[in-house]
């Protein structure tokens, strides 16, 4: 991509785009519009993406100068309705969001993708219909299951293309689950290290985060155990304050 490349060129550049497609729906996306949007977390630029696998609208929330960027810090986020918008305490989605924002809002540059995956991929009625079944004593994988689901019917070939369709040379993804960065690396996506992002248990949420490091294998530790720092971590001097408290 030419140095001189702007977010705002990417809607003519896509405006015929129709490439093979990533994964194994064949999905492809195109960047549709851009424009500011100052938040309570920091002033980004959003890019709405659309894909041609269900029509689903996609956005990233862009701060600072990422195209052409190597190490770009990346948050992907599967919109949660109940979390995000309604404040629910069933999960840490909200939680995860606003922290990202914070965060990414500070750094010099940055890149937050919204993608359209209600219930991990199961949409909103599926999902309530597993809150039920949870409601009932199952974790949130036998909830899944017992609808026909898989436990993660999460597809990020669409992230993976959001990303390279940004012209980012890299990313360090903020991320506590394996499956995405292994995922984003299929499809040629370079991960070049990892953000923990980990979010403070609540009583209504434990044994769903519970199930997610258990039977998910995510990197998460409700039970809150002392862990040695990542090299990924920022240092931390005695005596200083956290380099990022809102973590």
């Amino acid at each position: 991509m030419s140095d001189t490349l702007q977010l705002v060129d990417l809607v003519a550049r896509d405006r015929d785009h129709d490439c093979d497609g990533f994964g194994k729906q064949r999905v492809c996306v195109k960047v549709t519009a851009v424009a500011d949007l100052p938040t309570r977390f920091g002033r980004f630029r959003v890019v709405t993406f659309w894909n041609n696998r269900d029509e689903k609208e996609h956005a990233a929330l862009v701060n600072g100068d990422v195209i052409g960027a190597a190490d770009v810090p990346t948050r992907l986020h599967s919109e949660c309705l109940t979390g995000d918008a309604l404040g629910s305490l069933r999960c840490d989605c909200r939680d995860q969001l606003e922290v990202a924002l914070k965060r990414l809002g500070r750094e010099p540059r940055g890149l937050l993708l919204y993608l359209r995956q209600e219930g991990r991929g199961i949409g909103l009625i599926n999902k309530i219909r597993a809150y039920a079944l949870q409601d009932q004593g199952m974790d949130t994988v036998e909830a899944n299951l017992a609808l026909g689901f898989r436990d993660d019917e999460r597809d990020y070939a669409i992230a993976a293309h959001m990303i390279h369709s940004l012209g980012v040379l890299s990313v360090r993804l903020m991320t506590n689950n394996p499956r995405k960065i292994e995922e984003l690396r299929q499809h040629r996506v370079d991960v070049a290290g990892r953000i923990p992002h980990l979010m403070p248990v609540n009583e209504h949420n434990r044994f769903y985060l519970e199930t997610k490091a258990n039977r998910s294998g995510h990197w998460i530790d409700p039970a809150g155990k002392p862990h040695l720092q990542e090299q990924s971590d920022a240092p931390i001097v005695r005596g200083m304050p956290s380099p990022d408290p809102d973590a």
